[in-house]
């Protein structure tokens, strides 16, 4: 498949209509992408021999003479699928995802000592494994990783991430040694937002901005399909955005910033002071809440209203078509994001619905699966770079991931 820009450009162009609009014959395409029947029949041509589309039975549409419908090819049998690692400080969670973004398998690794130098190495014995056990020999396209901090996708590099105690550290590079497959690196709040642009909500394409909040705090922003990453990569640290009416203290020496105010470092760590919980875990305290503590969904209200006025510093600034928050109390429960949109109308000075402020369209799978899509976001920009190659082996459980294909991040 590969060739010119405008070759690529149109594969992409088919690609993402059948991701759009699948099932579709190849007319369809035609008229929704603007291509002429002759690119489209190319295109799908291309695109059927690498196993990224295929034909289903019957006709797609209308009637009188049969229309072949194509979709993506999310088959149990020949379906490729591409693998998904968040790393957090806690644990590391692993997935696995067809084309549409559907998780398909998830396991958790929790890590001993997230600051050990083995870490990665211990990371990818473990997603070895689990891919051995759930790849059921469907086509592997690679592994997509995210994670907070400074990443530089462009070379698979963690410039910085405090927490685990990482400093330009070649990520990508350890992992697809380690795995023996092709590995994409990014950061967390970026992969969300593309996760969102590629398979969520519609005016996310136009703009967006994405506010993570977890063990790490960081942001996105998107416009039109592209996600912003600055000079280095460096964009999206909002770790030290002033939260208005925050007075906690700061490592940085400031008080009322955002990674100190409402960080789950933050929240577990007062959580345990006020005895709602024995251990610094949110999780615990969402549970806590569920069941019924009042103490505990105090908390968790307060956190989302501290995050609800920093997501209206944001909404300020950028005023995107949709604003998601990845959060894990409100992903879990409406009542938090409710919390988070009523706090953002209060202080923010840009009017719009509330309701624009939303949570990731994967729910509880957004990391996973937003992981993995640092794989497939490429992929779907330019499928030419799919090549047919030979089995793509993990080193590090000497399984074998039957496959043909191998793509080229």
């Amino acid at each position: 498949m590969a060739g010119d820009s405008r070759a690529s450009d149109n594969a992409s162009a088919v690609l993402r209509t059948v991701l759009a609009h699948g099932p579709v014959a190849r007319g369809g395409i035609a008229r929704l992408s603007g291509l002429s029947p002759a690119a489209v029949s190319r295109q799908t041509t291309g695109l059927l021999r690498t196993g990224l589309l295929r034909e289903l039975p019957g006709p797609a549409d209308g009637v009188g003479r049969p229309r072949i419908p194509l979709d993506l090819h999310t088959g149990a049998v020949g379906g490729p699928v591409a693998a998904g690692l968040h790393i957090g400080v806690p644990l590391s969670t692993f997935g696995l995802v067809d084309l549409r973004g559907r998780l398909l398998a998830r396991h958790a690794f929790p890590h001993r000592d997230p600051r050990s130098p083995g870490l990665p190495r211990d990371i990818a014995a473990q997603l070895s494994r689990f891919l051995g056990e759930f790849g059921t020999g469907r086509p592997l396209l690679g592994v997509g990783a995210a994670l907070g901090g400074w990443v530089r996708p462009g070379d698979g590099t963690v410039v910085r991430h405090e927490a685990l105690g990482w400093r330009d550290r070649p990520l990508a590079a350890e992992l697809s040694e380690a795995l023996g497959l092709p590995v994409s690196v990014d950061n967390h709040a970026r992969a969300v937002a593309h996760a969102e642009i590629l398979l969520g909500r519609p005016e996310a394409r136009r703009s967006l901005v994405h506010l993570f909040i977890g063990n790490v705090v960081d942001a996105a922003f998107g416009i039109e399909g592209t996600v912003h990453q600055g000079p280095g990569a460096a964009a999206g640290d909002v770790a030290h955005l002033p939260v208005p009416g925050s007075e906690a203290p700061c490592a940085c020496g400031r008080t009322g910033c955002l990674q100190a105010t409402a960080s789950d470092t933050a929240l577990g760590a007062e959580a345990v002071r006020r005895g709602i919980v024995p251990d610094p875990s949110v999780p615990l305290l969402v549970d806590a809440a569920a069941a019924g503590d009042p103490r505990a969904d105090r908390l968790l209200r307060e956190r989302a209203r501290h995050v609800g006025r920093a997501a209206a510093l944001l909404l300020d600034v950028f005023n995107p078509a949709v604003m998601v928050v990845t959060e894990l109390s409100s992903v879990l429960h409406d009542g938090y994001l409710d919390e988070i949109r009523d706090a953002a109308a209060v202080l923010s000075r840009v009017p719009g619905d509330p309701g624009r402020i939303v949570p990731p369209h994967a729910g509880p799978a957004v990391l996973p699966g937003a992981a993995a899509t640092v794989l497939l976001g490429p992929l779907f920009r330019d499928p030419s770079r799919l090549t047919w190659e030979g089995e793509i082996t993990s080193g590090g459980s000497g399984r074998s991931h039957s496959t043909a294909l191998a793509f080229e991040p």
